[in-house]
Order: C-alpha cells, then sequence, then structure tokens
C-alpha cells in the first residue's frame, strides 16, 4: 500500500522522522500512519503524531529547537508542539484525562515498520486502541478507526492485552465490541473472541446486580471533556477525578 501526499509532506515527513532518530529519543509513530498500518485506510494529514515518554518530550522540543523550529508546550497534560511553516508535529505522552501514559511498556510492545524509506517504531495496536476508545467527542469520534482497525486486522491482536489496559473501564471495550457488531454482523463472530464477549456480559449483568454508588459520579469528561461539563457544573455530579475506585 502507498501513501498518496505531495512532496512538501514528504519531505516534511522524512525530515522530521531523520532529526528524532538522529535525537537519540525513542519514540513511536502514530496516528494517521497507524490507522493506515493496520487497516489500510489513509487520510491526508499535514501532521505527524510522535508518541514518547513525559520525560523525553522536553528533550525532543530541545532538540528541534536548537535546529530551527517553532515549538509549543500545548498542554501539560499531554501534548507539544513543533511547528515548520503549515506542517507541525504532535508529540503526544498522554491522553487529555492522564489515563494512557505512555511508558516503557509501549515501548516493549511497537511494531516495526517503514514510512517514507525510514524504519521505525509504530505504535502497537492495542494501545493504539485504548488511547483512541477514550476519544469520543461531539467534535471528534474515533469508533470508526477503532472498528477499521479491528476488521483489517482484529486477528492478530493480543485481546488479553487490551482487556488488562481497559480493565477499569471494562464497559468502553464493551460498548466498541457491540458497536463493531452492529456494523458487521457478518464479522463480528470470526473477530471477536467468545470469551471476550462472554466476559464482558457477565461483567454487565453482575454490576446490574449491585446497589447503586452512594455517591453520584459522571465519568462522561473521561471521554468528552466539554458536553459532559453541565453534569459538574449544574447537575451536582462529583467529577471522575474525585473517585479513586
Amino acid at each position: 500500500m502507498r501513501i498518496n501526499e505531495d512532496e512538501d509532506a514528504i519531505a516534511f515527513y522524512q525530515e522530521a522522522l531523520d532529526h528524532l532518530k538522529d535525537s537519540g529519543i525513542e519514540f513511536m509513530l502514530g496516528g494517521a500512519f497507524a490507522i493506515f498500518h493496520y487497516s489500510g485506510i489513509y487520510r491526508d494529514t499535514k501532521d505527524i503524531d510522535i508518541y514518547c515518554k513525559s520525560s523525553d518530550c522536553p528533550k525532543i522540543m530541545k532538540y528541534f529547537s536548537d535546529r530551527g523550529y517553532e515549538t509549543q508546550f500545548t498542554d501539560a497534560r499531554w501534548l507539544a508542539k513543533i511547528f515548520k511553516g503549515e506542517y507541525f508535529i504532535d508529540l503526544i505522552f498522554d491522553t487529555v484525562n492522564n489515563i494512557c501514559k505512555v511508558d516503557d511498556t509501549w515501548f516493549e510492545r511497537a511494531v516495526d515498520a517503514s514510512f517514507f524509506d525510514r524504519n521505525l517504531k509504530l505504535l502497537g495496536p492495542e494501545d493504539l486502541i485504548w488511547s483512541k476508545i477514550y476519544v469520543q467527542n461531539r467534535e471528534r469520534y474515533d469508533g470508526a478507526d477503532i472498528n477499521h482497525l479491528l476488521i483489517q486486522y482484529g486477528a492478530n491482536l493480543d485481546w488479553k492485552h487490551l482487556l488488562f489496559r481497559l480493565d477499569q473501564h471494562w464497559q468502553l471495550l464493551l460498548s466498541q465490541v457491540v458497536i463493531f457488531q452492529f456494523v458487521y454482523p457478518a464479522d463480528y463472530q470470526q473477530i471477536i473472541p467468545r470469551w471476550l464477549y462472554d466476559e464482558l456480559l457477565r461483567r454487565a449483568a453482575e454490576q446490574f446486580d449491585l446497589p447503586s454508588p452512594e455517591v453520584k459520579v459522571c465519568r462522561g469528561p473521561m471521554i468528552d471533556q466539554t458536553q459532559y461539563s453541565v453534569d459538574i457544573k449544574d447537575w451536582n455530579y462529583k467529577s471522575y477525578t474525585i473517585i479513586t475506585v
């Protein structure tokens, strides 16, 4: 499969990847390129998503700054940016909800890949799904990306590891599995392991029979930081950040 990009974009990607490799700092490629690798679907983009550990983000920013690039510490929770004209790099070290912090385990599960004649590490498919499953905003919803990854690559997934990653928020995985079943009624049985399907339904049934929590919590801000603000500000729900269970 070949990526169709203009020459200026390709030159930027190659230059950025060369700088990253020359820096000696560990990184993984994600975003549109990772989705392309696992699903074959590519979207034109003027940015490149680079995943790194939070401790390495300032090092990468300084390395590029010393070479004339404009840098921006966009959001201390999870994101920085590096600019060159209309193109830019997203340096991602967490998710906005601070649940999917990039650490050594991400690199242990990274996949070898080649883009623009450069060999590099690509975000592992399970970690890609883990980080995308929390993106359910009104303005951006990554469920279709996950479904496309599953239909094309699901047979190769480490489903036990994905469940491990989402064990605390297994309901999101159940929701994604059910949506996948709806979207691909002729395929889901060959993709979704029966043991996972049964386990998630068992958890849902058990939870339904439990007494309701005494504290009224809204976990909506975990997946959409704007649409659920009314619950916290006006409806007297406690934010998910207050509860540790």
